[in-house]
């Protein structure tokens, strides 16, 4: 077994221990044991129709063999059926003689030989075996990590509702906000994209050659065979599509594999917004003793999470948004790409995990410095020039925003000049106390009530 300092990957070398949770769903082993679980229940459910009368149903005991070889399903089998793969030069048939060896020693199940892999072309079972790799890895594992990064970020929009932030559009300083309202956003944000995986339904068929029961029909005429496929599709936990080429045409596949990419999107912007939240000082970072942030300047605690989280995510969506714009298409009923092509989807889905585990792991090492972001406000008094605008109209004073362009438009504004324009103008008292009174850091609308909230 090679080093994983010989691996071609990150993700089987430097990051593996980080995707382990993973690798039961997308490995070559995982992909094959996955296929043996469809072939398998495909002829017990063969066996259990009655209909089909030269296939009579299995005893309790070969049943619980057959579920035994799927549930046990090793490495070493995953090898034998590699090796056999290296004669045939095909995955599936590989499996399927494979199958029949194994079956072959059990007398009971050796009058079913016949019906491993009955009517099945090999996208029967590889379309299956990918849709519940992708459903049981989306239930186990991505919406989980999905769904700790989230809380994350809920709790410090929670513990820093109220902290007052000067807010920054187009990188210049704007009317204030709160640290656990930006927070807020993003969970609030990242919660819709985590519905939209969720609420993808995931589909598959078990139609035969080009999507028509062809095989099925002329071997048992009398048959409602879409019907029964239907049955044992939904039996899954999948949705069933009736229509298709040879292959499932992985339009709902698009879909997940682009709500993943639009998820790595929202958190992109995360990344980014608190690095330069980071760089601005109003977070500091943990310090873990031993670790160096720089190999000459040793001052430096970089904000290295944040930066893992945005370089996997870009190598995610440029493999999520191939996939998603690549495995629909096929050419007429049936071509290769699509094979190769979804070999990465594992790849893809580590990217985005690495992400995950990266953003959250920084998130935990934030510290807030809570002086910084207090004398960022107390800086930038100009940015009241919108209350103060939106008073003056209020009360008819004529060319309100024009007046405050004129005070305040690229200068640093003190209190003190603020509060003697105030004072000049034609509004009523308690207007002037309320103006006169607003600071910066008060000047934050429903920002705490919004992030509570959240």
């Amino acid at each position: 077994m090679p080093s994983p300092l010989a691996a071609l990957s990150p993700l089987d070398g430097r990051y593996a221990k980080t995707l382990d949770t993973l690798r039961v769903y997308f490995s070559e082993q995982a992909l094959i044991g996955y296929r043996t679980r469809i072939e398998l229940e495909w002829l017990q459910a063969l066996a259990r129709e009655r209909a089909i009368r030269d296939l009579k149903p299995f005893s309790a005991r070969t049943a619980g063999t057959l579920k035994r070889l799927a549930k046990d399903f090793a490495e070493a089998d995953a090898e034998a059926i590699k090796n056999i793969e290296a004669e045939t030069n095909h995955d599936v048939k590989a499996l399927e003689y494979w199958l029949r060896g194994k079956l072959g020693t059990n007398k009971e199940a050796q009058a079913a030989l016949e019906f491993v892999h009955f009517a099945c072309t090999s996208e029967d079972i590889n379309n299956l075996s990918y849709a519940l790799m992708l459903l049981e890895s989306r239930e186990a594992v991505m919406l989980p990590r999905l769904d700790q990064l989230i809380e994350a970020l809920r709790a410090l929009a929670r513990r820093h509702a109220a902290l007052p932030m000067l807010a920054r559009t187009h990188g210049q300083p704007a009317t204030p906000t709160t640290l656990g309202k930006e927070m807020a956003n993003f969970a609030h944000r990242l919660s819709r994209a985590r519905e939209r995986i969720a609420a993808v339904s995931i589909l598959g068929k078990l139609n035969g050659a080009v999507g028509n029961y062809n095989a099925h029909l002329i071997a048992y005429p009398g048959f409602n065979w879409e019907r029964f496929c239907q049955r044992f599709v939904e039996s899954l936990g999948l949705e069933f599509n009736a229509y298709t080429t040879q292959i499932e045409p992985h339009d709902w596949l698009a879909e997940l594999l682009d709500a993943y990419a639009r998820a790595n999107t929202i958190l992109l912007d995360l990344d980014r917004d608190i690095w330069g939240y980071i760089s601005l000082g109003y977070f500091t970072q943990k310090v873990k003793a031993g670790e160096v942030g720089s190999s000459t300047m040793p001052h430096k605690v970089n904000p290295i999470d944040f930066e893992n989280s945005e370089g996997n995510i870009g190598i995610a969506n440029a493999l999520l948004r191939h996939l998603a714009d690549k495995l629909p298409v096929s050419r007429w009923q049936r071509d290769l790409s699509d094979s190769t092509a979804s070999r990465n989807i594992g790849t893809a889905l580590g990217h985005t995990l690495l992400a995950y585990a990266a953003a959250e792991r920084g998130l935990g090492k934030l510290e807030v410095d809570t002086r910084r972001l207090a004398a960022d406000l107390e800086q930038n008094w100009e940015v009241l020039a919108e209350a103060v605008q939106q008073v003056m109209r209020r009360h008819g004073v004529a060319d309100a925003y024009d007046k405050l362009k004129e005070l305040t438009r690229g200068k640093r504004l003190e209190r003190r000049t603020l509060a003697e324009f105030v004072k000049s103008l034609p509004i009523p008292p308690d207007a002037k106390r309320r103006l006169l009174a607003l600071t910066p850091a008060r000047y934050t609308g429903l920002a705490t009530e919004l992030a509570k909230r959240v």
